[in-house]
């Protein structure tokens, strides 16, 4: 293992976790330098196991031992250890999970390929925070759909923040960016989908209706958390579904929505 222990912040590839709580910094810089963070040793070797190449490790030393498979593995890669003060100082939080890593980001898949031997499929319309692009990857990853696809805007799915809030899953789920939804729609429709869109709108169906009856290739389409979907998004599907709500309820939160309607379609009688 390539062990640097570091007392200052001069090295180059630190700045790979520089200002981690600056958001909209993280955003730009992480795809544009092909990387993404890794967060935790579980989620660390989550993202080895899925073919993922780490660039370098940073930790606290007693984490040194659980990791001790990266060296292994990767013994170019360098492992940075340091005491929680210049961890904090580098990274601008208390690192409470021990070890960071930065991985090369691997190449998005073509959707046609992605789709053509998919059955049930997420669509994350323009979705902006990463808590619930997390969740809604950890639903589909436990709910039985075979892939994620989302938006030119939808948030960033390696992002920290949603890799820990999918336990990983992002990692495991096949996912991919569609292209915008003049191109996007005639690609599921030429896969053979029915473009399903979870929508409030006077021409719904239920989601029990609609899974009743559910086609054998579903594009499940989820909005953002404020406006819902777009009027692209409704002119290209095939249909309206809504999840019946009680006590005034208009909708459930985005996560908890692409839960519900993974579990009718699952536990449906599919054609």
């Amino acid at each position: 293992m390539s062990v640097i222990p570091i007392d200052s912040l001069e090295h180059p590839l630190l700045a790979d976790y520089a200002d981690l709580t600056d958001v909209a910094l993280r955003r730009k810089l992480e795809p544009a330098g092909g990387l993404y963070l890794a967060e935790s040793s579980k989620v660390i070797e989550r993202a080895v196991a899925a073919g993922h190449v780490p660039r370098s490790v940073l930790l606290q030393e007693k984490w040194l031992p659980s990791l001790a498979w990266v060296g292994e593995r990767f013994p170019e890669v360098p492992v940075f250890v340091a005491d929680d003060a210049l961890l904090e100082r580098l990274t601008g939080f208390a690192m409470h999970r021990g070890a960071l890593a930065s991985m090369h980001r691997p190449a998005l898949p073509d959707p046609a390929e992605l789709l053509a031997g998919a059955r049930t499929v997420v669509v994350l319309d323009d979705i902006v925070d990463h808590t619930n692009v997390g969740a809604a990857f950890r639903s589909a990853a436990g709910l039985g759909a075979d892939a994620v696809l989302i938006s030119p805007r939808c948030a960033d799915p390696l992002y920290r923040r949603s890799v820990r809030v999918s336990m990983g899953t992002v990692l495991q789920v096949p996912w991919t960016r569609l292209p915008e939804w003049k191109d996007a729609g005639p690609l599921l429709h030429d896969a053979g989908f029915t473009i399903a869109a979870l929508a409030l709108v006077d021409d719904s169906v239920t989601l029990q209706e609609f899974a009743a009856t559910a086609p054998e290739k579903v594009a499940v389409v989820m909005g953002s958390e404020g406006d819902g979907l777009g009027w692209r998004a409704l002119a290209a599907a095939d249909v309206n579904v809504e999840i019946p709500m009680l006590h005034g309820v208009d909708s459930l939160n985005v996560a908890a929505a692409s839960a519900v309607a993974l579990y009718a379609l699952l536990t449906a009688e599919r054609r």
